[in-house]
Protein backbone atom coordinates (compact mmCIF):
# COMPACT_ATOMS: atom_id res chain seq x y z
CA UNK A 1 0.00 0.00 0.00
CA UNK A 2 1.41 3.32 -1.04
CA UNK A 3 -0.36 6.63 0.26
CA UNK A 4 -3.37 4.44 1.50
CA UNK A 5 -3.72 3.20 -2.23
CA UNK A 6 -3.27 -0.58 -2.88
CA UNK A 7 -0.91 -1.26 -5.12
CA UNK A 8 -1.68 -4.20 -8.10
CA UNK A 9 0.61 -7.39 -7.84
CA UNK A 10 3.23 -7.20 -10.08
CA UNK A 11 2.89 -9.32 -13.06
CA UNK A 12 5.16 -12.03 -14.96
CA UNK A 13 5.25 -13.64 -17.87
CA UNK A 14 3.23 -16.68 -18.08
CA UNK A 15 4.86 -20.17 -19.05
CA UNK A 16 3.89 -21.34 -22.51
CA UNK A 17 0.70 -23.38 -22.22
CA UNK A 18 1.19 -26.63 -24.87
CA UNK A 19 -2.14 -26.55 -25.35
CA UNK A 20 -2.57 -23.20 -26.53
CA UNK A 21 0.27 -23.71 -28.64
CA UNK A 22 -0.77 -26.59 -29.97
CA UNK A 23 -4.20 -25.12 -30.84
CA UNK A 24 -2.96 -22.13 -32.46
CA UNK A 25 -0.79 -24.06 -34.54
CA UNK A 26 -2.62 -26.59 -35.16
CA UNK A 27 -0.59 -29.51 -34.24
CA UNK A 28 -0.64 -31.96 -31.21
CA UNK A 29 1.06 -30.91 -27.71
CA UNK A 30 3.70 -33.82 -28.55
CA UNK A 31 5.01 -32.21 -31.66
CA UNK A 32 5.16 -28.70 -29.93
CA UNK A 33 6.92 -30.66 -27.24
CA UNK A 34 9.39 -31.69 -29.74
CA UNK A 35 9.64 -28.38 -31.59
CA UNK A 36 10.38 -26.30 -28.07
CA UNK A 37 12.75 -28.61 -26.87
CA UNK A 38 14.87 -29.02 -30.03
CA UNK A 39 13.97 -32.44 -30.64
CA UNK A 40 14.52 -33.78 -34.50
CA UNK A 41 11.60 -35.63 -36.65
CA UNK A 42 9.73 -32.76 -37.19
CA UNK A 43 9.03 -30.74 -40.72
CA UNK A 44 10.46 -27.12 -41.27
CA UNK A 45 6.92 -26.12 -42.03
CA UNK A 46 5.76 -27.57 -38.99
CA UNK A 47 8.29 -26.09 -37.00
CA UNK A 48 7.59 -22.92 -38.81
CA UNK A 49 4.02 -22.74 -37.50
CA UNK A 50 4.59 -23.78 -34.14
CA UNK A 51 7.21 -20.76 -33.96
CA UNK A 52 4.53 -18.23 -35.60
CA UNK A 53 2.05 -19.74 -32.47
CA UNK A 54 4.67 -19.01 -30.22
CA UNK A 55 5.19 -15.55 -31.33
CA UNK A 56 1.12 -14.69 -31.79
CA UNK A 57 0.52 -15.77 -28.70
CA UNK A 58 2.94 -13.46 -27.07
CA UNK A 59 5.52 -16.20 -25.50
CA UNK A 60 9.09 -15.92 -25.85
CA UNK A 61 11.11 -18.45 -27.87
CA UNK A 62 13.44 -20.56 -25.75
CA UNK A 63 16.93 -20.01 -25.94
CA UNK A 64 17.96 -22.87 -27.36
CA UNK A 65 15.59 -22.31 -30.61
CA UNK A 66 17.35 -19.09 -31.30
CA UNK A 67 18.99 -19.73 -34.62
CA UNK A 68 22.47 -18.49 -35.67
CA UNK A 69 21.74 -16.76 -38.93
CA UNK A 70 22.52 -18.55 -41.87
CA UNK A 71 23.73 -15.12 -43.75
CA UNK A 72 22.10 -11.55 -44.74
CA UNK A 73 20.07 -10.95 -47.63
CA UNK A 74 19.68 -7.42 -49.02
CA UNK A 75 15.76 -6.59 -49.94
CA UNK A 76 16.23 -3.72 -52.37
CA UNK A 77 13.11 -2.01 -52.94
CA UNK A 78 11.80 1.76 -54.50
CA UNK A 79 10.15 3.04 -51.51
CA UNK A 80 7.52 2.58 -48.73
CA UNK A 81 4.67 4.09 -49.27
CA UNK A 82 3.24 2.28 -52.18
CA UNK A 83 1.54 -0.72 -49.97
CA UNK A 84 2.56 -3.33 -52.56
CA UNK A 85 6.39 -2.73 -51.71
CA UNK A 86 6.06 -3.81 -48.48
CA UNK A 87 3.54 -6.45 -48.87
CA UNK A 88 6.06 -7.97 -50.72
CA UNK A 89 8.70 -7.53 -48.82
CA UNK A 90 7.06 -9.02 -45.93
CA UNK A 91 6.72 -12.70 -47.65
CA UNK A 92 10.16 -12.02 -48.45
CA UNK A 93 11.42 -11.65 -45.56
CA UNK A 94 8.91 -14.39 -43.69
CA UNK A 95 10.37 -16.76 -46.12
CA UNK A 96 14.04 -15.88 -45.70
CA UNK A 97 13.72 -16.52 -42.01
CA UNK A 98 12.34 -19.58 -42.66
CA UNK A 99 15.49 -20.47 -44.29
CA UNK A 100 17.47 -19.24 -41.68
CA UNK A 101 18.40 -16.24 -43.15
CA UNK A 102 18.10 -12.51 -41.95
CA UNK A 103 17.02 -10.43 -44.06
CA UNK A 104 18.59 -6.44 -44.58
CA UNK A 105 15.43 -3.79 -45.76
CA UNK A 106 16.84 -1.23 -48.39
CA UNK A 107 14.49 1.83 -49.44
CA UNK A 108 15.12 4.58 -52.06
CA UNK A 109 13.75 7.81 -51.39
CA UNK A 110 14.29 11.44 -53.26
CA UNK A 111 17.13 12.28 -52.33
CA UNK A 112 18.17 9.80 -50.11
CA UNK A 113 20.82 7.11 -50.79
CA UNK A 114 20.49 5.59 -54.84
CA UNK A 115 20.49 1.69 -55.63
CA UNK A 116 24.06 1.44 -56.59
CA UNK A 117 24.92 3.25 -52.99
CA UNK A 118 22.76 0.54 -51.07
CA UNK A 119 24.06 -2.10 -53.36
CA UNK A 120 27.92 -0.95 -51.95
CA UNK A 121 26.90 -0.59 -48.81
CA UNK A 122 25.64 -4.42 -48.64
CA UNK A 123 28.13 -5.78 -50.30
CA UNK A 124 30.87 -4.06 -48.09
CA UNK A 125 28.76 -6.17 -45.11
CA UNK A 126 29.27 -9.44 -46.52
CA UNK A 127 25.50 -10.45 -47.72
CA UNK A 128 24.65 -13.56 -48.54
CA UNK A 129 22.51 -12.35 -51.93
CA UNK A 130 20.06 -9.38 -52.91
CA UNK A 131 16.58 -9.25 -53.94
CA UNK A 132 15.85 -6.14 -56.12
CA UNK A 133 12.49 -5.19 -56.77
CA UNK A 134 11.35 -2.87 -59.37
CA UNK A 135 14.52 -1.69 -59.46
CA UNK A 136 17.07 0.06 -62.03
CA UNK A 137 16.76 -2.79 -63.94
CA UNK A 138 13.27 -2.15 -64.82
CA UNK A 139 14.46 0.92 -66.32
CA UNK A 140 15.15 1.29 -69.91
CA UNK A 141 17.87 4.44 -69.96
CA UNK A 142 19.96 3.21 -67.21
CA UNK A 143 22.91 1.17 -67.86
CA UNK A 144 22.32 -2.44 -66.68
CA UNK A 145 26.12 -3.23 -66.52
CA UNK A 146 26.23 -2.23 -62.87
CA UNK A 147 24.55 -5.96 -62.47
CA UNK A 148 27.74 -8.05 -64.29
CA UNK A 149 29.69 -5.91 -62.28
CA UNK A 150 28.19 -7.53 -58.87
CA UNK A 151 27.78 -10.80 -60.26
CA UNK A 152 32.13 -10.32 -61.08
CA UNK A 153 32.17 -9.76 -57.27
CA UNK A 154 30.17 -13.10 -56.84
CA UNK A 155 27.35 -12.03 -55.34
CA UNK A 156 24.29 -13.88 -56.37
CA UNK A 157 20.91 -12.01 -57.04
CA UNK A 158 17.37 -12.33 -58.13
CA UNK A 159 15.09 -9.33 -59.98
CA UNK A 160 11.41 -8.48 -59.85
CA UNK A 161 9.11 -6.71 -61.82
CA UNK A 162 10.99 -5.41 -65.06
CA UNK A 163 13.23 -8.12 -67.38
CA UNK A 164 16.62 -7.19 -68.83
CA UNK A 165 17.71 -9.66 -71.62
CA UNK A 166 21.12 -8.12 -70.60
CA UNK A 167 20.92 -8.73 -67.23
CA UNK A 168 22.16 -12.42 -66.41
CA UNK A 169 20.03 -13.72 -63.59
CA UNK A 170 16.69 -15.13 -62.85
CA UNK A 171 13.45 -12.53 -63.23
CA UNK A 172 10.58 -12.80 -61.87
CA UNK A 173 7.58 -10.88 -62.59
CA UNK A 174 3.74 -10.35 -63.16
CA UNK A 175 2.62 -10.60 -66.97
CA UNK A 176 1.76 -7.30 -67.06
CA UNK A 177 0.44 -7.28 -70.36
CA UNK A 178 -2.52 -9.97 -69.78
CA UNK A 179 -3.44 -7.71 -67.16
CA UNK A 180 -4.04 -5.04 -69.10
CA UNK A 181 -6.32 -7.27 -71.58
CA UNK A 182 -8.27 -8.81 -68.72
CA UNK A 183 -9.11 -5.20 -67.45
CA UNK A 184 -10.38 -4.04 -71.06
CA UNK A 185 -12.32 -7.40 -71.36
CA UNK A 186 -14.05 -6.66 -68.15
CA UNK A 187 -14.82 -3.36 -68.75
CA UNK A 188 -16.39 -4.07 -72.42
CA UNK A 189 -18.24 -6.85 -70.90
CA UNK A 190 -20.05 -3.39 -69.04
CA UNK A 191 -20.49 -1.96 -72.15
CA UNK A 192 -17.56 0.37 -72.28
CA UNK A 193 -16.56 1.80 -75.05
CA UNK A 194 -14.03 4.84 -75.23
CA UNK A 195 -11.07 3.16 -72.19
CA UNK A 196 -8.29 4.65 -70.84
CA UNK A 197 -4.65 3.28 -69.38
CA UNK A 198 -3.39 5.71 -66.79
CA UNK A 199 0.32 4.42 -66.54
CA UNK A 200 3.77 5.65 -65.19
CA UNK A 201 6.86 6.90 -67.66
CA UNK A 202 7.09 4.66 -70.85
CA UNK A 203 10.93 4.10 -70.06
CA UNK A 204 9.65 1.44 -67.38
CA UNK A 205 9.47 -2.09 -68.57
CA UNK A 206 6.13 -3.11 -67.15
CA UNK A 207 4.88 0.23 -68.57
CA UNK A 208 5.30 -0.84 -71.71
CA UNK A 209 4.10 -4.38 -71.55
CA UNK A 210 1.07 -2.97 -70.44
CA UNK A 211 0.78 -0.66 -72.73
CA UNK A 212 1.49 -3.08 -75.22
CA UNK A 213 -1.36 -5.46 -73.86
CA UNK A 214 -3.72 -2.64 -73.79
CA UNK A 215 -3.18 -1.79 -76.95
CA UNK A 216 -3.91 -5.23 -78.45
CA UNK A 217 -6.83 -5.78 -76.67
CA UNK A 218 -8.60 -2.66 -77.90
CA UNK A 219 -7.73 -3.41 -81.16
CA UNK A 220 -9.03 -6.79 -81.06
CA UNK A 221 -12.59 -5.50 -79.07
CA UNK A 222 -12.47 -3.03 -82.29
CA UNK A 223 -12.29 -5.30 -84.78
CA UNK A 224 -14.93 -7.62 -83.17
CA UNK A 225 -17.15 -4.58 -82.77
CA UNK A 226 -17.00 -4.08 -86.52
CA UNK A 227 -17.74 -7.08 -87.49
CA UNK A 228 -20.91 -6.55 -85.17
CA UNK A 229 -21.52 -3.66 -87.03
CA UNK A 230 -21.79 -2.27 -83.86
CA UNK A 231 -19.93 1.65 -82.78
CA UNK A 232 -16.11 1.00 -82.30
CA UNK A 233 -14.10 1.09 -79.46
CA UNK A 234 -11.08 3.06 -78.88
CA UNK A 235 -8.48 3.19 -76.26
CA UNK A 236 -6.73 6.54 -74.95
CA UNK A 237 -3.14 6.02 -73.15
CA UNK A 238 -1.85 8.78 -70.79
CA UNK A 239 1.46 8.44 -68.97
CA UNK A 240 1.73 9.58 -65.65
CA UNK A 241 3.97 9.45 -61.87
CA UNK A 242 3.66 6.84 -60.40
CA UNK A 243 1.39 8.46 -57.30
CA UNK A 244 -1.94 9.03 -56.43
CA UNK A 245 -1.08 12.57 -57.99
CA UNK A 246 -0.22 10.91 -61.19
CA UNK A 247 -3.88 9.14 -61.12
CA UNK A 248 -5.51 12.05 -60.88
CA UNK A 249 -4.01 14.17 -63.62
CA UNK A 250 -3.62 10.98 -66.06
CA UNK A 251 -7.43 10.51 -65.14
CA UNK A 252 -8.86 14.59 -65.46
CA UNK A 253 -7.03 13.94 -69.29
CA UNK A 254 -8.77 10.58 -69.51
CA UNK A 255 -12.12 11.95 -68.52
CA UNK A 256 -11.25 15.38 -70.61
CA UNK A 257 -10.86 12.38 -73.69
CA UNK A 258 -14.37 11.07 -73.05
CA UNK A 259 -13.50 7.79 -71.09
CA UNK A 260 -16.14 6.10 -69.09
CA UNK A 261 -13.61 3.58 -68.36
CA UNK A 262 -10.33 3.83 -66.32
CA UNK A 263 -7.16 1.36 -66.24
CA UNK A 264 -4.96 1.66 -63.94
CA UNK A 265 -1.16 1.20 -63.65
CA UNK A 266 -1.42 0.58 -59.60
CA UNK A 267 -3.78 0.70 -57.08
CA UNK A 268 -2.63 3.85 -55.76
CA UNK A 269 -3.37 5.89 -59.05
CA UNK A 270 -6.76 4.18 -59.06
CA UNK A 271 -7.07 6.16 -56.12
CA UNK A 272 -6.41 9.21 -57.64
CA UNK A 273 -8.71 8.49 -60.61
CA UNK A 274 -11.13 8.40 -58.09
CA UNK A 275 -10.05 11.39 -56.80
CA UNK A 276 -10.25 13.13 -59.99
CA UNK A 277 -13.85 11.67 -60.90
CA UNK A 278 -15.32 13.35 -58.06
CA UNK A 279 -13.99 16.41 -58.73
CA UNK A 280 -15.63 16.46 -61.82
CA UNK A 281 -18.87 15.98 -59.43
CA UNK A 282 -19.12 12.44 -61.38
CA UNK A 283 -19.45 9.01 -59.48
CA UNK A 284 -17.41 5.81 -59.49
CA UNK A 285 -18.74 3.58 -60.96
CA UNK A 286 -21.92 5.49 -62.21
CA UNK A 287 -20.03 7.75 -64.21
CA UNK A 288 -16.87 5.99 -64.59
CA UNK A 289 -15.29 2.57 -63.79
CA UNK A 290 -12.03 2.36 -62.13
CA UNK A 291 -9.56 -0.60 -62.29
CA UNK A 292 -6.23 -0.81 -60.28
CA UNK A 293 -3.27 -2.53 -60.45
CA UNK A 294 -2.05 -4.75 -57.93
CA UNK A 295 -4.37 -5.59 -55.11
CA UNK A 296 -2.42 -3.78 -52.23
CA UNK A 297 -3.65 -4.53 -48.51
CA UNK A 298 -6.82 -2.68 -47.18
CA UNK A 299 -7.64 -1.61 -51.28
CA UNK A 300 -10.87 -3.48 -50.76
CA UNK A 301 -11.49 -1.22 -48.13
CA UNK A 302 -11.90 1.98 -50.02
CA UNK A 303 -14.53 3.57 -50.96
CA UNK A 304 -16.07 2.25 -53.37
CA UNK A 305 -13.96 -1.14 -52.75
CA UNK A 306 -11.61 -0.59 -55.63
CA UNK A 307 -11.78 -3.42 -58.69
CA UNK A 308 -7.98 -4.10 -59.57
CA UNK A 309 -6.13 -6.89 -61.29
CA UNK A 310 -4.19 -8.38 -58.34
CA UNK A 311 -0.30 -9.57 -58.76
CA UNK A 312 0.67 -12.68 -57.17
CA UNK A 313 2.51 -11.52 -54.37
CA UNK A 314 3.12 -14.78 -52.00
CA UNK A 315 4.09 -16.81 -55.71
CA UNK A 316 6.08 -14.80 -56.66
CA UNK A 317 7.89 -13.88 -53.55
CA UNK A 318 8.60 -17.60 -52.92
CA UNK A 319 9.80 -17.80 -56.47
CA UNK A 320 12.30 -15.06 -56.15
CA UNK A 321 13.73 -16.59 -53.30
CA UNK A 322 14.43 -19.76 -53.86
CA UNK A 323 15.65 -18.96 -57.21
CA UNK A 324 18.25 -17.20 -54.90
CA UNK A 325 18.71 -19.75 -52.85
CA UNK A 326 19.44 -21.74 -55.89
CA UNK A 327 22.06 -19.89 -56.22
CA UNK A 328 23.65 -19.04 -53.12
CA UNK A 329 23.38 -23.14 -52.90
CA UNK A 330 25.79 -23.61 -55.99
CA UNK A 331 23.15 -24.61 -58.06
CA UNK A 332 22.64 -21.67 -60.56
CA UNK A 333 18.71 -21.07 -60.92
CA UNK A 334 17.90 -20.59 -64.82
CA UNK A 335 18.44 -17.15 -66.51
CA UNK A 336 14.99 -16.55 -67.41
CA UNK A 337 12.12 -14.67 -66.34
CA UNK A 338 9.59 -16.45 -64.72
CA UNK A 339 6.20 -15.34 -65.35
CA UNK A 340 3.12 -15.12 -63.01
CA UNK A 341 -0.68 -14.81 -64.37
CA UNK A 342 -2.33 -11.74 -62.48
CA UNK A 343 -6.24 -12.18 -61.58
CA UNK A 344 -9.06 -9.60 -61.92
CA UNK A 345 -10.82 -8.90 -58.59
CA UNK A 346 -14.42 -7.26 -59.00
CA UNK A 347 -15.36 -4.86 -56.51
CA UNK A 348 -17.15 -1.84 -56.20
CA UNK A 349 -15.35 0.53 -58.71
CA UNK A 350 -16.87 -1.06 -61.99
CA UNK A 351 -20.43 -0.49 -63.31
CA UNK A 352 -22.20 -0.81 -66.60
CA UNK A 353 -20.91 1.79 -68.52
CA UNK A 354 -23.60 4.95 -68.22
CA UNK A 355 -25.88 5.48 -71.01
CA UNK A 356 -24.78 7.81 -74.45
Amino acid sequence: MVGGVTQPAPTFPQPARLADIAGQAGVSEATVSRVLNGKPGVAAGTRQRVLAALDILGYERPVRLRQRSAGLVGLVIPELTNPIFPAFAQVIEQTLAGYGYTPVLCTQSPGGATEDELVDQLVERGVTGIVFMSGLHADTSTDPSRYARLAGQGVPFVLINGFNDRVKAPFVSPDDAAASRIAVRHLRALGHRRIGLAVGPQRFVPVRRKVAGFEGEIEEQRERALAAGEPPVEGVVRHTLFSVEGGQAATAALLDAGCTGVVCGSDMMALGAVRAVRQRGLSVPDDCSVIGFDDSPLIAFTDPPLTTVRQPVTAMANAAVNALLEEVGGNPAQHTEFVFQPELVVRGSTAVAPPG
